[in-house]
């Protein structure tokens, strides 16, 4: 996978998706809906140059989460099929 633009991966996305969920999200792994390769969101490549925040699978480069911020609510899309796997504690 190239590199991403903004230089960022999925740890720029701790605070915003703390606000959100209680555990630190940049521990949880996540499974890619297109290629179904695991992998920590932490390490997966960010675009934030956009309205919101979105990761790119560090494998196949399939979008696997956007996240949108406004000051009422949040838009948090996992689109094909990707599911996270959040640690307890």
């Amino acid at each position: 996978m190239d590199e991403p633009g903004t230089g960022l991966d999925g740890n720029a996305l701790a605070g915003p998706l703390g606000l959100i969920f209680t555990p630190d999200m940049t521990t949880a792994a996540g499974r890619c809906g297109s290629c179904g390769r695991d992998g920590m969101l932490a390490r997966a490549p960010l675009y934030a140059d956009a309205p919101g925040a979105v990761l790119r699978c560090p494998f196949c480069g399939e979008v696997t989460l956007r996240l949108v911020t406004a000051p009422d609510r949040y838009w948090l899309d996992l689109p094909a099929g990707t599911s996270l796997m959040i640690p307890r504690g």
